[in-house]
């Protein structure tokens, strides 16, 4: 980790500043011809446009956003280009419905309303239909999710159940990850950069077409990342470098026939003080077959298979993870008041661990298989009002038959506002770290995992209101009440007991807002409420008295404004503000991580159609400042970063 001086820090910030304020007088501010220095045409769209993008994650078939009875938010491959980000978890905070907390260099703790930490348990993330899960502890490694960013298309992101189409750990919201097809991403792209933090980066992709209406691609990409720091400023020793790589194809086959084949490979070594090192390396190979059988109807199986191997040196804990999943999905509209999707799955994992003496999982390999159906019906009361029943059964090893069921209204009341309320219930289901845990690896044991340990569940009751009230000003209001049972916490009799014995509410709101100020200039405006009470229930203990699963914000805030400048600029800055993080230990309050803003900025220019250069500043407001952890002298905190990047298409 280098030391930069004000200046260095500070750069992007300043040359932000100085080339506003030298087009704020330019009499041709705004009237620069775009399309003449754009990629691929900018693809930005209108306020309009962005209501009627077509949406997958709500229904399992695509529906206008405007529609969508859920409180869902896009993040376009415009938003992630213009804000500067550099990785999927980065481009994850455009999100308004997501609290987002980077913990160090390598780790982050994502959720959508609430039950945050570095291993949440109740987000499904999905990358182009392929499940980015761990039945390690029911989330997701953010350190192992990559791609090059430039190819992905659009990141839908759902808060509030989604158990009914998606199931199990569809709790409180799905992140659906929608990459571009093949034909998209005809031509060479290259890209490179570095700076003070993202200390070097390329990537590389070139597509073309294998025969009529047969297109690929192929990919590479790698990072070297430097590490944050403690409080007082000292290198936390968690810098990072990953490399990756991967192939797409798509064949338009006759008969209303679309096939997919795609797929990743990546390997990453990752340094830690605590753990002194880890390596990853994994791929994935997915198939997918989408045939229109009427302009009523059509079908779509896609099967994949995942393998992860993750090896941690300081605790010699070494996992491979194999996962093979088949999904078969059925859609006909009947009698033109009813539209029926339907499916089945079967997905099984193979998890094979090396235990170390410090923790271990046991039994140290396990075979899971999960069997699933569903069945979703969208019933049209009236031309303008929908009713959508349905529900998910599932089958899993851990605790046997599982119900989801959800219903939810939609009023579209003019053709630019719709009203929806729905009620659902969702599951967790158990994982290894509930059930197959023990610290440390060899009685007596001081922690283990519940052997009865049940699936959480929740009823979750939802308001939402969605409009474009003018061209230029679009927004959504999202309200929420979730009743939780069977919550994990842990018992206070020794060996400590890992149980369902938490229970709780939680109910909040959240807001976003579009306004198209003039032609050239967009702001976005985003705010969440989240309330949570998490007790312990009646003849239960928990150690921390059900605070551990409550280190959320209250609030959050966030500011986005996206400038077109004269001669090919741009300009676009987001300022967000998070409530702080209150700690407990043994339920009483240990301290927090204090509420912060923070600004990041972005200057582009488009020298020529085909070549990008942009400056990008981030946590400008802070030399380094913590997001997430306990407190203490080895917490770990995010510094100001300051990079350049340059890409060329052909």
């Amino acid at each position: 980790m280098r030391r930069h001086s004000f200046v260095e820090q500070a750069g992007a910030l300043t040359f932000s500043a100085v080339i506003l304020l030298s087009f704020a007088t330019s009499n041709t501010f705004g009237q620069t011809n775009l399309s003449e220095a754009s990629p691929l045409e900018l693809k930005k769209l209108s306020l309009e446009q962005l209501m009627d993008v077509d949406i997958t994650s709500v229904s399992r078939r695509p529906e206008p956003l405007r529609q969508a009875a859920a409180a869902v938010q896009i993040i376009t491959e415009e938003d992630i280009r213009r804000s500067g980000v550099t990785s999927i978890p980065e481009a994850l905070r455009l999100a308004d419905n997501l609290q987002v907390a980077q913990v160090n260099s390598q780790t982050w703790a994502i959720t959508a309303r609430g039950f945050n930490s570095t291993v949440a348990n109740k987000l499904l993330v999905m990358m182009d239909g392929r499940t980015l899960y761990t039945p390690l502890f029911s989330g997701t490694f953010w350190d192992a999710q990559d791609y090059l960013l430039e190819d992905i298309q659009r990141i839908e992101v759902v808060s509030g159940p989604g158990g009914t189409v998606w199931g199990a750990n569809a709790v409180n919201g799905v992140i659906n990850i929608i990459t571009k097809s093949a034909k998209e991403t005809q031509g060479l792209l290259l890209n490179g950069g570095g700076g003070t933090e993202e200390r070097g980066f390329a990537g590389l992709r070139y597509g073309g077409m294998l025969a009529t209406n047969v297109y690929y691609r192929v990919y590479g990409k790698a990072f070297d990342r430097d590490g944050s720091v403690v409080a007082n400023g000292a290198d936390a020793g968690d810098a990072w470098k990953m490399g990756q790589g991967g192939f797409r194809i798509d064949w338009n086959a006759p008969g209303d026939n679309l096939l997919t084949l795609q797929g990743d490979g990546y390997g990453a070594d990752l340094d830690t003080v605590s753990t002194a090192h880890t390596h990853l390396a994994g791929g994935n190979v997915l198939a997918n077959w989408s045939h229109k059988i009427s302009d009523e109807s059509d079908t779509t199986l896609q099967t994949y298979y995942d393998r992860t191997h993750r090896s941690i040196t300081g605790a010699q804990l070494v996992e491979d993870l194999h996962t093979f999943d088949i999904d078969f999905q059925y859609h006909v509209r009947v009698a033109e008041r009813h539209n029926l999707v339907t499916g089945l799955e079967y997905r099984y994992t193979h998890d094979l661990l090396q235990n170390g003496p410090g923790l271990a999982f046991l039994p140290a390999t396990l075979d899971r298989n999960v069997f699933s159906a569903f069945l979703q019906d969208e019933i049209m009361l009236r031309e303008n009002l929908f009713l959508t029943l349905g529900t998910k059964i599932e089958h899993n090893d851990y605790t046997g038959l599982e119900f989801e069921p959800s219903g939810r209204l939609s009023w579209n009341f003019t053709t630019n506002q719709t009203a929806w309320a729905a009620v659902s219930r969702a599951i967790r289901m158990p994982s290894r770290i509930d059930r197959d845990f023990f610290f440390p690896s060899k009685p007596p044991f001081f922690l283990a995992g519940g052997p009865n340990f049940e699936s959480e569940t929740v009823i979750a009751y939802e308001l939402g209101y969605r409009a474009q009230l003018h061209e230029r000003l679009s927004g959504s209001v999202s309200l929420f009440f979730n009743q939780y049972d069977d919550l994990r916490g842990i018992g206070t009799s020794t060996p400590f007991m890992i149980d369902n014995n938490l229970e709780g509410e939680t109910y909040g709101a959240e807001l976003s807002a579009t306004y198209q100020l003039l032609d050239w200039w967009r702001w976005r405006a985003g705010y969440t409420l989240l309330q949570e009470d998490i007790r312990v229930k009646p003849g239960k203990t928990d150690i921390n008295a059900g605070h551990s699963e409550a280190i959320d914000p209250q609030h959050q805030f966030s500011l986005t404004s996206s400038i077109d400048l004269p001669r090919g600029f741009e300009l676009d800055s987001r300022l967000r503000w998070v409530d702080r993080l209150n700690y407990f230990a043994g339920g009483v309050a240990s301290g927090s991580v204090p509420s912060y803003f923070e600004l990041d900025t972005r200057v582009g220019w488009h020298v020529t159609k085909n070549i990008e250069v942009s400056i990008v500043g981030q946590n400008l407001l802070h030399n380094h400042h913590p997001e997430f952890g306990a407190p203490g002298p080895g917490r770990t905190e995010i510094e100001r970063a300051v990079y350049g990047k340059v890409v060329f298409r052909f």
